[in-house]
């Protein structure tokens, strides 16, 4: 192909505005594998470029394979799209590819193509409320991978919202987002999850604080999988929001014994001084991050009722 598919690829989403789920159930395969094509990552079989094509020319007449041969601008013109759309061709502002130069970019990519779809999804954090010591706060974030190929965080409490990146590296989640509002920026570092799904997944943020001298805090975040993603994306933002939306300060009592001393744990000369941490940290043997539980099937011994039960 003259141009890479994936910026082709990309452009046909936004014309016929449709998800990546959508299209990977319409074309019958994984959505992880349309992740890839997006990414560029991988370019899709004979097989299955064909039923693209006979996908695409369901909405766009006319349309047929020969047309991926076509250069990016031909094609943009073909379908209808707006070029400077495409990541990496004339970006918007604030798109993540008209960001930071970063180092490693296609390796982020190529990591996100891959494990990128375990953790889309909807998640409510638990967190230390800096301004009320002994009470938490439950943000609610929405991930899922965006066109750029990189996952997407959108995070929010009481209608503040950030929005912004997970780069994937290794088995670790680096995130950073700005306030839309004040533009404060916050920093996260996340261990993941081996699994297909992501459930849980814990950290550490470095963050503004609220006070009159917005003073840089750290502290660990805890995020929980309440939903999944409907691959339906105006659907998808407007549950953000209504999610976003709700009184973020934890009812008192309301936080487990085990999830307060996650988030609590002591740290400091005087707790190095006992044994304990000098510097807060989140090591991965503490970490809460899994994936879903699995149950044993029941076996005929424990699966017996006794009569009449």
């Amino acid at each position: 192909m003259s141009e890479p598919f994936a910026k082709k690829l990309e452009l046909v989403l936004k014309v016929l505005s449709m998800s990546r789920a959508r299209l990977a159930a319409d074309l019958g395969v994984d959505k992880s594998v349309v992740g890839r094509w997006v990414s560029g990552a991988v370019h899709p079989s004979a097989h299955n470029l064909s039923l693209l094509s006979a996908l695409i020319a369901q909405r766009i007449a006319g349309f047929n394979t020969l047309d991926w041969d076509r250069s990016l601008a031909a094609f943009a013109e073909l379908v209808g799209a707006d070029l400077k759309a495409v990541a990496g061709h004339a970006p918007a502002p604030g798109s993540a590819v008209s960001g930071l130069p970063l180092a490693g970019m296609e390796q982020f990519l190529a990591a996100t193509a891959m494990r990128g779809s375990a953790y889309e999804g909807f998640y409510r954090t638990t967190r230390p409320y800096m301004l009320a010591p002994g009470r938490f706060i439950h943000d609610h974030a929405m991930v899922r991978i965006d066109p750029t190929g990189l996952l997407r965080i959108r995070i929010g409490a009481g209608g503040t919202i950030a929005d912004g990146w997970i780069l994937l590296a290794g088995n670790q989640l680096f995130a950073v987002t700005v306030d839309v509002i004040s533009g404060a920026v916050l920093f996260g570092i996340f261990h993941g999850v081996a699994t297909p799904k992501a459930e849980v997944v814990d950290g550490l943020v470095l963050a503004p604080s609220l006070d009159v001298g917005r003073t840089p805090a750290a502290y660990p975040m805890l995020l929980e999988r309440v939903e999944d993603l409907s691959g339906e994306m105006a659907a998808d933002d407007k549950r953000f929001i209504e999610l976003a939306a709700h009184d973020p300060v934890a009812p008192e009592g309301s936080v487990s014994e085990a999830v307060r001393n996650h988030l609590l744990g002591d740290f400091g000369p005087t707790s190095a001084a006992l044994g304990g941490e000098l510097l807060l940290r989140l090591p991965l043997l503490i970490s809460m991050s899994r994936g879903p539980a699995y149950r044993e099937a029941p076996t005929a011994a424990n699966d017996r009722r006794a009569p009449g039960g």
